[in-house]
């Protein structure tokens, strides 16, 4: 095999026509001089690649911070609104049920429209809980703030209910006791 790569190198070799000057000489340098050009290029497209991927890690950990930061937002803002909730009824609705212009019959049906909202409320803190204390459910950050977003409107809106019904009673409660100093107003013709 050998013999028969020499033969051919010869043949070709030979077959070039020669003139009276000779072989043409090439300078060697120019071609180092390219080869080094070739190997640093490599070198920085391999450093170019590596930061690349540094800057890709990086993204990806900011994310990764953004989102978390997104939980504990929400997780911040569910437990102020919760608390708004709990102050309502702790203190609000005990005035309103309290107030001698309620009805009996109108008790149960303020509890039990406060109470629904607080249960909803306390359904969405356990939610809110198993989101974030198990991995049973198997989110992604950007999955977990997600959910705790929408309870956090969700939390907003019962905010707003109860306290749009709050006002709605006292409305009553106020209209009531105007009616009865109308009502039992002494007369003085």
């Amino acid at each position: 095999m050998n013999k028969t790569i020499l033969i051919l190198v010869m043949a070709i070799f030979f077959s070039f026509k020669t003139s009276a000057q000779g072989m043409p000489v090439y300078d060697n340098t120019n071609f180092i001089s390219l080869a080094k050009s070739l190997i640093e290029s490599a070198k920085q497209t391999s450093q170019l690649l590596k930061t690349v991927q540094f800057l890709k890690t990086q993204k990806e950990n900011i994310e990764k911070v953004n989102n978390v930061i997104k939980q504990l937002k929400a997780v911040k803002e569910l437990a102020k609104n919760n608390q708004k909730l709990f102050n309502v009824v702790r203190n609000d609705l005990r005035d309103i049920l309290n107030s001698p212009y309620i009805k009996p019959e109108e008790v149960t049906r303020i509890s039990d429209s406060f109470n629904a909202i607080i249960e909803s409320s306390l359904e969405d803190l356990n939610y809110i809980e198993q989101i974030l204390s198990s991995d049973f459910l198997k989110m992604t950050d950007a999955e977990r703030a997600d959910v705790l977003s929408k309870k956090e409107e969700s939390s907003k809106e019962m905010v707003a209910e109860i306290t749009k019904k709050t006002e709605r009673y006292r409305d009553i409660i106020s209209f009531r006791k105007m009616q009865d100093k109308i009502n039992n107003r002494e007369t003085n013709y």
